[in-house]
């Protein structure tokens, strides 16, 4: 998806058609846009004849986006589970692991990077009711795998806004919130994770539209991603008339929620209402 948004951005630069595009690499049209939308792999050769046709000659400019061609080629970790991964959310956890900074808005639960395994099950149980333990089980263990990016070398700056309706609502009953609440806890001693709670008190907000994510990555010429998940599937935006409007809302978020200074108190409180 990356590779794509910035072969799309460079070939509109040039007012270079699909058409046109595709006759440079003996490919179709059609196959121009599939590249475009990230939705086939990449052949690396492809991709150095259209940053050639585009006019993109710096030498770090390319091995950048060359070495992008390399690794959406690459089976990433998470193809293992691929019996319990949909390909929607598929996309999703590789731009996770690629990005650097991500920050989120959550209205109904906690952030899949910061629930603790015993609300993962129950989270997953709610979507996934009759289903055998192995598949279960299997989620759980992606939800888990995800959340090494928050540790490492190389962790991923977390910033989430968490309203505080997902820390209320008993999702599995008392105890596992209890062991929720004092996961947060600790995960706020984490110094590349930002936690800040929206309150009741606060009445509404700027993020009415609902929960979703922005990911942004090291290298500057890569566009950010905003991920809004449904039911069935998922809405993967990367234009900046697009992704700006929730950067702004994520914006006001983060000043209308309580400052971050007061999470560890304020989950302390919710913790001691749990009992």
């Amino acid at each position: 998806m990356l590779l794509g948004a910035q072969l799309r951005k460079l070939r509109r630069a040039k007012s270079i058609t699909p058409e046109e595009a595709g006759h440079a690499i003996r490919a179709s049209h059609a196959k121009i846009s599939r590249l475009e939308l990230g939705r086939v792999s990449f052949k690396e050769r492809d991709v150095a004849d259209l940053l050639t046709l585009y006019g993109l000659t710096d030498p770090d400019e390319r091995a950048t986006l060359l070495d992008l061609a390399r690794q959406a080629n690459a089976p990433g970790w998470w193809h293992k589970f691929n019996d319990v991964l949909p390909h929607w959310f598929e996309v999703y956890v590789g731009l996770e692991e690629a990005a650097s900074v991500i920050r989120t808005y959550e209205l109904q639960f906690v952030p899949g990077l910061l629930q603790s395994p015993d609300y993962a099950r129950a989270v997953i149980l709610l979507g996934n009711a009759g289903a055998p333990e192995d598949d279960i089980s299997r989620r759980i263990d992606l939800r888990m795998r995800r959340q090494e990016r928050l540790t490492g070398p190389d962790a991923v700056r977390l910033w989430a806004v968490v309203d505080e309706a997902a820390l209320r609502r008993p999702i599995g009953g008392a105890e596992v919130m209890r062991g929720q609440i004092e996961h947060l806890i600790e995960a706020t001693r984490n110094p590349n994770v930002t936690l800040q709670v929206v309150p009741f008190d606060r009445g509404g907000h700027s993020a009415a539209g609902g929960p979703f994510t922005i990911l942004r990555f090291e290298e500057s010429e890569l566009p950010d991603v905003v991920y809004l998940e449904q039911l069935t599937s998922a809405l993967y935006l990367d234009k900046p008339e697009e992704t700006d409007a929730y950067m702004q809302v994520m914006n006001t978020l983060c000043v209308e929620a309580r400052p971050a200074s007061s999470t560890r108190a304020y989950l302390e409180a919710i913790l001691a209402d749990i009992g």
